[in-house]
């Protein structure tokens, strides 16, 4: 028995929500006594795979296959599967991301596994059970969730858990993969990456902004703001609908659901749905005219403020603070 996390690498690197996954794995393999698995699809050096020992991985697998290029939530379900069945896995761990959310319930299908999507925390173990806390109704609440299954499979929410680098050293070797040419039915004809320079997924802080700004032209005080702060950058629905800012921006229920350390909230309301996305924050700030905003109550930290007048002032702040420290 052993447990598997499936990793991702950007551009052939791996990102803070890679190594939060094999320190969680690292620790569910610790409370069950059995080794750590780690398994990437693509392209990636070896030394980026053996940085995934520092976080506690035993052993490392990689698959690598042109075909596999592309994100195919079926075929990729597949080489998991196969990975799963070589390494005697009964556990599988994944990032709660755009790709987990497609494979995790088709993996579940597959290896008849019990399934928690969107774990928060460690899980709870009695006997061959495991109880996972998972944030529930729009995370105004955490559920605990009880799998008696043989195998399971637990999917992370980002910035749940923090990487614990480790003395460890793991061993590093490719995983051979049944695929036919049938296997890949999805064509890919273009892939059209993001432009911010740090994607949401990995941001310690995001600076967000709502229909507050009036327009898009005035949005370069918010990207200034992320560029001082090492942000990503966001928005609140109603702003991608009526295409001020890219959907891929778009945080809350219907969007991309956040954790950063810090979220800084730029004229937006705080709509439930859109708190949905963003109250597993560490702090937010929250910048508003209305003192009534129904954010405020959310928010760690307020302005009631005009954001022409507000922002601007932030921004000399944060470089006059920088360019002294």
């Amino acid at each position: 028995m052993s447990v598997l996390v499936y990793v991702e690498a950007t551009d052939g690197k791996f990102k803070k929500p890679s190594f939060e996954a094999i320190t969680y794995g690292a620790k569910v393999a610790a409370m069950l006594n059995v080794e750590i698995h780690a398994l990437c699809i693509g392209e990636v050096s070896d030394d980026e795979l053996k940085s995934l020992g520092n976080y506690g991985a035993n052993k490392i697998w990689f698959v690598k296959d042109e075909r596999l290029k592309n994100f195919d939530p079926l075929v990729y379900a597949k080489v998991i599967t196969q990975v799963e069945s070589q390494t005697n896995s009964d556990v599988l761990v994944l990032i709660q991301n755009f790709n987990g959310k497609a494979i995790a319930p088709i993996l579940s299908a597959r290896l008849k596994a019990g399934l928690i999507s969107g774990a928060v925390d460690l899980p709870l173990m009695s006997g061959d059970s495991f109880t996972v806390k998972k944030n529930v109704f729009s995370g105004k609440a955490i559920a605990n969730y009880e799998m008696h299954s043989a195998k399971k499979i637990i999917a992370l929410t980002s910035n749940s858990i923090a990487p614990v680098a480790t003395e460890n050293k793991a061993t590093v070797q490719e995983i051979k993969i049944e695929l036919t040419d049938a296997d890949f039915k999805l064509k890919v004809k273009e892939v059209v990456k993001a432009s911010c320079k740090i994607s949401l997924a990995d941001a310690e802080i995001v600076v967000s902004a709502g229909r507050g700004m009036k327009g898009p032209e005035n949005w370069g005080m918010i990207e200034e703001m992320a560029n001082i702060l090492g942000a990503a950058t966001a928005c609140s629905r109603p702003v991608a609908d009526i295409n001020w800012r890219p959907h891929g921006e778009h945080v809350g229920q219907t969007g991309l659901t956040v954790r950063p350390n810090l979220y800084i909230a730029i004229g937006i309301s705080g709509a439930i749905q859109h708190l949905a996305g963003v109250n597993g924050s560490k702090v937010m700030v929250v910048i508003n005219k209305d003192a009534e905003a129904p954010f405020f109550k959310a928010a760690d930290y307020g302005i009631v403020g005009d954001v022409f007048e507000v922002v601007p002032k932030l921004n000399e702040a944060f470089k006059k603070f920088k360019s002294g420290n």
